[in-house]
């Protein structure tokens, strides 16, 4: 196994390890649509809603596994190969990857993934959101959900340390 350049604080690549599994619960709650469980949503017309066609569902799948691989992305910040681009890359496969083309990207990412959860459920924990058959379809939906509250703030802090480790010279970083 390689190692990378300068040490990872064991928080930070445990942290990075974390991140897909805040990704995980919300995919999973929409593998509940896709396999034909209203997931407790109501219709416009108060009756239990479902996905219509494959085109929704191949959607719903591919959001899923497109969310939980930009989560694995995370990854890269605690290991070797967020510093030297693996070698069955092709053009860059063996090159060190300059720091700003992973800490860009990563901030970001991590300002969108808070402007979007936020945004998006700013109604959530109130009364005007989304209609369910009742509130135990609402909490679950909501507990699968809101770990992704904590998505952007955990990949711009894994960014941090990302940083301090590759850019700031000179500086001890506690492990």
């Amino acid at each position: 196994m390689q190692t990378t350049e300068r040490p990872v604080p064991r928080w930070a690549y445990r942290l990075a390890h974390v991140i897909p599994f805040l990704v995980l619960p919300s995919g999973v709650w929409r593998l509940g649509l896709v396999f034909g469980s209203s997931m407790g949503l109501l219709d416009p017309n108060g009756n239990p809603g479902h996905l219509g066609g494959v085109g929704a569902k191949i959607y719903v799948v591919s959001l899923s596994i497109v969310s939980e691989l930009l989560a694995l992305t995370a990854l890269g910040l605690v290991s070797r190969w967020g510093e030297v681009a693996p070698t069955w890359l092709p053009l860059i496969g063996g090159r060190r990857v300059h720091p700003a083309a992973a800490i860009v990207p990563a901030v970001l990412g991590s300002l969108s993934l808070i402007a979007i959860w936020t945004y998006g459920f700013r109604d959530a924990y109130g009364g005007a959101f989304i209609p369910f058959a009742g509130t135990g379809w609402k909490m679950l939906m909501l507990a699968c959900y809101s770990p992704l509250h904590l998505w952007g703030p955990a990949l711009l802090v894994l960014t941090w340390a990302y940083y301090r480790r590759r850019v700031v010279t000179g500086t001890a970083v506690a492990v």
